[in-house]
């Protein structure tokens, strides 16, 4: 799980960025690290720059600063998320199932064949859950793609998974900073998140595993 005490020193990083670039490159640097998390597959090789501690981390910033937008901010961040998912499924829809389609192999074969199942069963509350962990956040949009999950069916469960996490984290970093009965407990706000959509992937996978 990725942690989120990653998000004090991120705080102090994003800060850097907004002094020493100003609040539109802010902008497009913040909601650039969002998408390319996903869309360009980034978020698996530095998933707390690209994830939950920078939006959160964004969110506190957004709070002490009179330059930055909060909700030009979130929205921002919420769209990039949304578009950095529709990137990774296109590419696993369109160029990683014809690439795996020509490779043999039982094995292969047979993945493919419970990916599908599951994807067609399961999908749209993976889609939604991987946006919460730091390495299915990455590779299950790609994967949807890979075993043709329902495009309407996948939309639908983008749209709310970049709402829930994207809009969600930024403003719960953003109120922690704000309401002081909050601030104390920042943290854990992020992490009842987190914690939550790891339950639910927890009775995902056993429901599946069942069904299998």
């Amino acid at each position: 799980m990725e942690t989120v005490l990653l998000s004090a020193a991120l705080t102090s990083q994003v800060t850097e960025w907004l002094n020493a670039y100003g609040p539109i490159l802010f902008y497009l640097i913040v909601w650039g690290l969002v998408f390319a998390g996903t869309g360009f597959f980034i978020g698996a090789f530095i998933p707390f720059i690209t994830g939950d501690s920078l939006i959160f981390a964004a969110g506190l910033l957004a709070a002490t600063n009179d330059s930055i937008n909060i909700w030009v901010l979130t929205i921002g961040i919420g769209l990039a998320a949304f578009i950095g998912d529709q990137t990774g499924f296109v590419l696993g829809r369109h160029y990683g199932r014809p690439y795996l389609d020509k490779r043999d192999g039982p094995r292969l074969k047979s993945a493919i064949v419970k990916s599908e199942k599951f994807y067609a069963e399961l999908g749209w509350w993976a889609v939604v859950v991987a946006r919460f962990m730091p390495w299915a956040r990455v590779l299950v949009p790609a994967i949807a793609g890979i075993a043709r999950m329902n495009y309407y069916k996948f939309l639908s469960a983008n749209f709310v998974g970049a709402i829930a996490w994207g809009v969600g984290l930024t403003l719960a970093g953003y109120y922690a900073a704000t309401i002081p009965a909050v601030k104390t407990g920042s943290y854990a706000i992020a992490t009842f998140f987190i914690v939550g959509s790891i339950v639910a992937g927890v009775r995902s996978w056993l429901k599946n595993r069942n069904v299998a």
